[in-house]
């Protein structure tokens, strides 16, 4: 499935990446990320809707994309899509591994 797509058929309560639903829920993740929403570069990039965009993340999936991407300029400059961070040779198989457990 194409990832943005994604987004259209996730249940309440299903991470965005792993596809898993969840007891605990989801978290919001922002695509580009909060500390940089007052950057001039990404103010002359990308709209305040854009910028708010956030998708639904387990907490599995949002802790490990903050470790492999922790500069949230990088983050929001290279990974600010769905796709883009499925794309992540770390991330991808993260999420691989996290599909097959219970």
């Amino acid at each position: 499935m194409d990832p943005e797509l994604r987004i259209d058929h996730i249940q309440p309560g299903q991470c965005i990446f792993c596809l898993r639903v969840l007891k605990n829920g989801t978290t919001e993740h922002h695509l580009i990320p909060r500390r940089c929403h007052r950057n001039r570069w990404f103010q002359k990039r990308y709209t305040r809707e854009k910028m708010q965009e956030t998708v639904p993340a387990c907490r599995d999936c949002h802790k490990t994309i903050h470790q492999l991407v922790p500069r949230e300029k990088e983050l929001g400059k290279h990974y600010n899509t769905v796709s883009s961070l499925l794309n992540h040779p770390g991330f991808s198989k993260f999420v691989g591994w996290v599909q097959r457990q219970k």
